[in-house]
Formats: C-alpha cells, structure tokens, sequence
C-alpha cells in the first residue's frame, strides 16, 4: 500500500501522545480520526469540562474526535468502523477490546514508554527510576488479548542519568515515541501489513501498576539510594510524600520533589531530622543521611529547603 492510500485512527489522550500525533500531521500521514477520553470535569464543583491534550489538537488540526464512554458501545464500534481503518495506533490510552484493536487490516499497535517486556502496566516511567534502572526505551508492538504482551515490532533506548526526574524521562521518551511510531508506519507499509515482529521473551518481569497516594509514602527505613530514587521517580507528579513530626507531636504532610545523595552517616534513627545552617538532612537505613533541596508543605507552595527551614526549626522528624 502507498503512504497516501493508508488511513489512520490514533487514539490518546495525555500530552505524551500528542507528540506522536504531531509527527503523524507533519508527515503528511492520512489520520481520519482521533480516539480519547471524555471531556474531564475540572474546577471546584467539576462543572467545567477539560477536553484531553489530544482532542486540543485532532481539532486544531480539523480531525473528527470520538470519545466513548465505553469501547464495546455498538454506536462507537459502527462509528469507529465508517472510518475505514487500514491501521490504529495507540498511544497512552486504555485498554482496547479485540472488536476495536483486530478491525483495521494492518492491526493496532502501541507505543509503551519502556522497554518490554519489562514494566508492563500504566506507570512505566515511574517504576523505572523508582527502581534505580539506568535504562529505558520505547517499544512499538501489536496489541493482543492480554496487557502489554503482543509481538514486538520495534524498540529504542534511552539512557536514565542518576539524577533525572519523570519530567526528564517523560520528554525524552515522549520525542522517541514519535520517531519510534513513524518508523513502524514505514516497516509496516514497505512488508505490506506484516512488518518483522517478535513475541515478548518469558522469565522475570518488572510490572508497573498505576500510582495511588498511598504508593507515594516514603519509607525511611532503606537505603539512602533507594529513597532517592523514589523522590525523583514521583517528581514532579504526583509527588512523594512523608508525615512531617514537629517537637510538641503535630504531624503534618510533607510532599518532597529533590533530594541529594550524600556519603555521611549518623547514629539517627530513619525519619530523624538533621539540620545544619541551611541545609535539611534526614536519616535512612543505618544512619545514611539525605539532603532534602526541595519540599512543599500542605496547602503551601514548593520551595528550596534553606526557605522551608526558616519557618520550621520546630521540626523533629518525618515517619
């Protein structure tokens, strides 16, 4: 099939995917129509509508915009159908039932913010610097019947420097999933829909499950490096967050979003505070010590710790 004959769904809705829609436009690729989720109720009372990053776009760009509410819904399907498909590509979106990812003639395929078969699942960006990787990447493969399990098509790797934040990850993989994306298009059209492709290898897996408040604790209780990582694996959304303990035992919500390794140690206990003229300590595993740079108070805004520190000397520990 010529690159003019190939119609494309995409379907997204974070402003990860807008990236790759981009690419598609500016390349001249046909996108008949873009698939995202309803509008969001935003606001006090939630009764402004947000429209996705995605639709923001599909509909500068003059792209018809579908948002069920439900993916088996019979009008959706017939909806999403009278498009004409020859292939879908999906980009931080939910779950597709096989109706929707086997319609078009070329098949569906995502574009997953890590390396797979490793960290399978919603926050692949995360759980990749929360466990210390140095390594991460982009795979395009043909969804199937399971999560993040098709054939592989295609990957790319990105290195993650030791002091790099989801915010850096997430751009950086953000642009290589758009150039992973249209070189996938190419193979696809050059073997005429049956690109090279390879199932996901079997052994040991690491899954990443979306993110709830409660994964955001801290746990003083580890290693310095492994505390480390966790605060810039949450920063700057959502954040990770420890219960701040004042000298008369008020507790209050502690969000933290930069912190520095450091080679001192301490006989404090995990959680106790160490403070040193304007710099803010806190103990971990065997009295390891990490610099906390940037914190955010509940209800207050994100400031360096030498601010913080000028209205809480009171403070005793965190837990």
């Amino acid at each position: 099939m010529k690159k003019e004959d190939l119609r494309i769904v995409f379907m997204g809705t974070p402003e990860f995917a807008v990236e790759t829609l981009q690419a598609l436009v500016e390349h001249e690729y046909n996108v008949v129509a873009v698939v995202t989720q309803p509008d969001k109720p935003v606001g006090r009372h939630g009764s402004v509508l947000q429209p996705s990053a995605v639709k923001q776009y599909a509909l500068e760009q003059g792209i018809p915009v579908l948002q069920p509410e439900k993916m088996k819904d019979p009008a959706f399907v017939e909806s999403l159908r009278s498009y004409r498909a020859n292939l879908q590509v999906v980009v931080a979106f939910r779950m597709l039932p096989e109706v929707i990812w086997a319609m078009p003639a070329y098949g569906t395929f995502n574009v997953h913010a890590a390396l797979l078969p490793q960290y399978r699942g919603a926050a692949p960006i995360n759980w990749a610097i929360i466990n210390g990787e140095t390594q991460t990447g982009v795979t395009t493969f043909f969804l199937d019947h399971d999560i993040d399990t098709g054939r592989i098509i295609q990957q790319k790797p990105f290195t993650i420097p030791d002091t790099a934040d989801v915010e850096y990850v997430y751009d950086g993989l953000m642009h290589l999933g758009a150039e992973i994306c249209l070189e996938t298009i190419e193979a696809i059209l050059a073997s005429d829909g049956h690109p090279v492709s390879i199932p996901q290898e079997d052994g040991p897996i690491k899954l990443a499950p979306k993110i709830f408040k409660e994964t955001c604790e801290i746990n003083w209780q580890q290693p310095v490096k492994q505390v480390y990582d966790f605060i810039r694996g949450l920063c700057p959304i959502p954040g990770a967050w420890t219960t701040l303990v004042s000298s008369d035992e008020k507790e209050t919500v502690l969000k933290i979003f930069k912190s520095v390794k450091t080679d001192r140690k301490s006989n404090l206990p995990p959680g106790k505070i160490l403070m040193e003229g304007k710099s803010l300590y806190v103990a971990c595993m065997n009295g390891e010590l990490l610099q906390l740079l940037e914190l955010q108070l509940a209800g207050k805004k994100r400031m360096p710790a030498k601010d913080f520190l000028n209205g809480n000397q009171a403070i005793e520990k965190m837990k």
